[in-house]
């Protein structure tokens, strides 16, 4: 009864909502026995059974996102989850960070880029699958992103030459990534 079918009945077999509450593929097996009656006479024929397989819905544990700085080496990603044998496929919102818009299975590690002057960022959902008996069954997305942020730069400061006691004009840092804190 666990694939959501009643342990007996009599007649067809409606439709039915199948159940898996497991990691695993449950199956039931079904016996139809046939039988007639005529003149109060029952007459039973040859038994014949089938089996409803369950397969359950995948799951991909939540992914931590990571943040890099252009040209560093992000974290090998690999994907798990409860129902073993699942695949996972995924897509990247946004190719530029150095990742490829899609691709399945597990995430190698990469060379993070942004080739501009702000943080940017790419949103990669992860779809799990199960496939046994020639049936796939597709479980819930998740997703995590990816920020690359930039390498800032200082603008060059031109040399002083001073005499003593002389004040200073103020020296102003300026660079390419709005925000720098120049130390």
């Amino acid at each position: 009864s666990n694939i959501g079918l009643a342990i007996g009945g009599t007649g067809d077999i409606p439709t039915f909502s199948a159940t898996n509450s497991t990691n695993a593929p449950i199956s039931g097996v079904i016996t139809v026995i046939p039988s007639f009656t005529n003149n109060g006479v029952t007459c039973a024929g040859t038994s014949q059974s089938f089996t409803i397989t369950v397969n359950p819905i995948p799951t991909v544990n939540s992914i931590s996102n990571q943040t890099l700085c252009n040209g560093s080496t992000t974290t090998a990603i690999n994907f798990t989850g409860a129902v073993a044998g699942t695949t996972y496929a995924w897509t990247n919102t946004n190719a530029n960070i150095g990742l490829a818009t899609s691709g399945a299975g597990d995430v190698s590690t990469f060379t993070a880029k942004n080739e501009t002057n702000s943080a940017i960022s790419g949103t990669i959902t992860v779809i799990p699958s199960f496939t046994n008996n020639g049936v796939t069954c597709t479980g819930a997305s998740q997703s995590f992103t990816i920020t690359v942020n930039p390498i800032p730069t200082v603008n060059t400061v031109t040399n002083k030459t001073l005499c003593h006691g002389t004040s200073t004009t103020a020296i102003n840092f300026s660079g390419n990534v709005s925000n720098t804190v120049y130390s």
